[in-house]
């Protein structure tokens, strides 16, 4: 791996993409042959997560890749209070318990490692890979690669239809836009991660009761109309690079 890193570190940056998106999309059918959802998936993901952690702290690419503190204010921020609403948007219609005790454990140990691995793949090893030639186009191409990314959704048998799907498409790119802004600006992937996994494992408990497609939509734009008016006001009020 480290070989692969050293030779090339965007296409370093693809193989872990394509590796992490294999994984879950075998993860899927594995969970039901278990019968414990995210079963399968939590082992996958907490396996990963230790080979990146392991790598990025044998190389010590801590700063590099953003696990460190930020030395920008967090007034500059907005004291980070639209991340925190847009962590809790999923329980905007309430709380519901929709599994069993161990697909709960196993849910949760699952996205939260999904919060590491995408921001450290993503906002890490793609962005930077890509920065070092052109930040535009890492921005652009970091953020619509996660978006995009999500269609995967749609074939691994998770069982989404194609409408949430977009949906989730269309706030995933949006959010990649925010998350690379706050990467990029403030030097810490940590609110990222956070926000990432707490959006991720709150995701569990949506309560799904009288949750219309009007009101699925509806709860989208607003969701994207907060994460792109914040990620307005950081690109006009933060330094370009820390």
């Amino acid at each position: 791996m480290k070989k692969l890193y050293e030779k090339n570190e965007q296409t370093f940056a693809i193989v872990w993409i394509v590796f992490y998106c294999v994984l879950q999309s075998l993860a899927n059918p594995l969970n039901k042959r278990i019968g414990i959802e995210y079963s399968a998936s939590a082992v996958f993901c907490i396996a990963l997560t230790i080979i990146l952690f392991t790598f990025i702290r044998k190389n010590n690419l801590w700063e590099r890749y953003g696990l460190c503190k930020s030395p920008v204010p967090a007034r500059r921020f907005l004291y980070y209070v639209p991340l925190f609403i847009l962590a809790t948007g999923n329980l905007w219609n309430g709380v519901a318990v929709n599994y069993s005790l161990s697909e709960t454990v196993c849910s949760i140990a699952c996205m939260l490692c999904v919060g590491f691995l995408e921001e450290v793949i993503f906002r890490g090893f793609l962005f930077v890979s890509i920065a070092k030639e052109n930040v535009k186009s890492a921005i652009i191409i970091s953020s619509v690669t996660f978006g995009v990314g999500h269609l995967i959704n749609l074939f691994n048998g998770s069982g989404m239809d194609l409408a949430a799907n977009l949906c989730q498409i269309c706030f995933a790119i949006a959010v990649g836009f925010l998350f690379v802004t706050i990467f990029y600006r403030g030097g810490s992937l940590f609110p990222c991660i956070i926000v990432h996994s707490a959006i991720n494992t709150l995701s569990i408990f949506v309560n799904k009761t009288d949750i219309t497609m009007e009101k699925h939509l509806v709860h989208i734009f607003i969701l994207i109309f907060i994460t792109i008016a914040y990620n307005l006001i950081l690109t006009r009020t933060l330094p370009k690079n820390q």
